[in-house]
């Protein structure tokens, strides 16, 4: 079970740390967010270290579907009346300028980006996509309207947002990284006020970096009532439709699409960590209707951090943690995301205002429902009777068929069926592991 990026690619490796360090910044989390924040940080000759737990790329980063796009879902109608107009432009520019940014980077590089216009659509409601192009409009930005007559079905219409890509999301890191300040297999077992312990010695540094998917602190910041994570399906086809654009449907179980080279990308199946879903048979069903002479060559999951008001938290980590930094809750839009985030934190670091940040605050009022909904599902599966327990705040494991993992319904974590840690917030496997 790998996607497409990892095929017929050789990522650059890196040593562990094995004595104690000192730094400006230490960015934990060697994602393509950690990735870029160390690029960017270069570049302003800041001191800074990234410190990798297992390889870098090895995540969410290496699972994702690669667009790179401001139009992430129906969502700003929703953002206009949530935190009004001036707030949902500042969300929609800052995306435009991390595509924008992407397209400066790639320019000189190796990684199959493709300018592409991004689609929205909608297979029976033409209300809600009229009300996002009002929305859009109103924020200024035209977007197209059409039937979608390229996809396999009738759709109820489409907005087309042009000038937005796709591209080779390792074969960028692969040619960024090797230039960085790099330590693999360099886990953080424990924070301290201005030390990082590691299995080897300890990092001392002055301002840190949360690039870790979901935040591994729980200390501060209650990134574990403010987020939960959300798993996703993907597969790879040969032999099916070429699309010139990138589809993605507003219903939360509809598909999405994308070209890559030959392969038809298909995702679906949106459901939350630890919840039964129908994985990859959906997606199968699917293209056995619509592309019946396709053949399947990879498959894979994705996982995401959502967080309750569709917007990243981007920003200091905490109140009381003024020089640490966090960017997480991307809400499936991790590409866009960590440049955006990449972007911001290091004008933090530089002592530079950034005109995007008062949106992404992290300390942002987070009086929402899925907050109850958050502490309702937390406090079920803490009661919960079973003997395997997430070592992360201790809420009862499910098993996944699908996947043959032990996944965590409250925050995400997961584990392979030995009990090694698969996917964070947990910061250490399973007390039953076996080898």
């Amino acid at each position: 079970m790998n996607s497409i990026w990892t095929k017929h690619i050789k990522m650059p490796r890196f040593q562990p740390l094995e004595d104690n360090a000192k730094t400006d910044v230490l960015i934990i989390g060697g994602g393509i967010t950690g990735i870029l924040c160390a690029y960017f940080l270069q570049e302003k000759g800041i001191d800074y270290i990234l410190a990798e737990g297992r390889n870098i790329c090895s995540g969410t980063t290496r699972n994702t579907t690669a667009k790179i796009t401001a139009q992430h879902g129906l969502i700003y109608h929703k953002l206009i009346k949530s935190v009004g107009t001036e707030k949902a432009k500042m969300y929609l520019d800052s995306n435009l300028a991390s595509v924008k940014k992407y397209y400066e980077l790639c320019q000189n590089l190796d990684c199959d980006f493709e300018k592409k216009t991004s689609y929205i659509y909608s297979k029976n409601n033409r209300a809600k996509m009229e009300r996002e192009a009002a929305a859009l409009d109103k924020l200024g930005i035209t977007p197209s309207f059409s039937d979608a007559d390229e996809l396999p079905f009738a759709t109820a219409g489409a907005i087309g947002l042009p000038g937005q890509a796709q591209f080779h999301p390792l074969k960028l890191i692969a040619q960024l990284a090797p230039k960085l300040k790099i330590y693999e297999h360099t886990f953080v077992k424990k924070l301290s006020e201005n030390t990082a312990i590691t299995e080897k010695g300890k990092i001392t540094f002055q301002r840190l970096i949360f690039a870790t998917h979901f935040p591994i602190d729980n200390k501060h910041g209650m990134y574990f009532l403010k987020m939960y994570q959300d798993r996703s399906y993907v597969i790879a086809l040969e032999h099916a439709a070429q699309l010139d654009g990138m589809y993605m449907d507003e219903d939360k179980a509809g598909i999405s699409f994308r070209n890559y080279q030959d392969y038809l990308l298909l995702g679906s199946g949106s459901h939350r960590t630890g919840t039964k879903s129908e994985n990859w048979k959906g997606l199968r069903k699917f293209a056995s209707t619509y592309y019946p002479n396709a053949k399947e060559t990879s498959y894979w999951a994705a996982q995401d951090c959502m967080s309750l008001d569709h917007i990243p938290y981007i920003g200091r980590y905490a109140n009381r943690m003024s020089e640490c930094f966090v960017a997480s809750g991307f809400n499936k839009w991790g590409m866009t995301s960590s440049m955006t985030a990449a972007q911001i934190l290091t004008d933090f670091i530089i002592g530079k205002e950034n005109p995007y940040s008062p949106v992404f605050q992290p300390s942002r009022n987070m009086l929402k429902p899925q907050l109850l909904l958050n502490g309702l599902e937390a406090a079920f599966h803490l009661l919960t009777l079973t003997n395997r327990r997430c070592p992360h705040l201790g809420c009862a494991l499910k098993w996944n068929p699908a996947e043959h993992t032990w996944d965590c319904p409250c925050h995400g974590s997961r584990f392979d069926h030995r009990g090694y840690l698969l996917d964070n917030p947990a910061n250490g496997n399973l007390k039953t592991t076996r080898s």
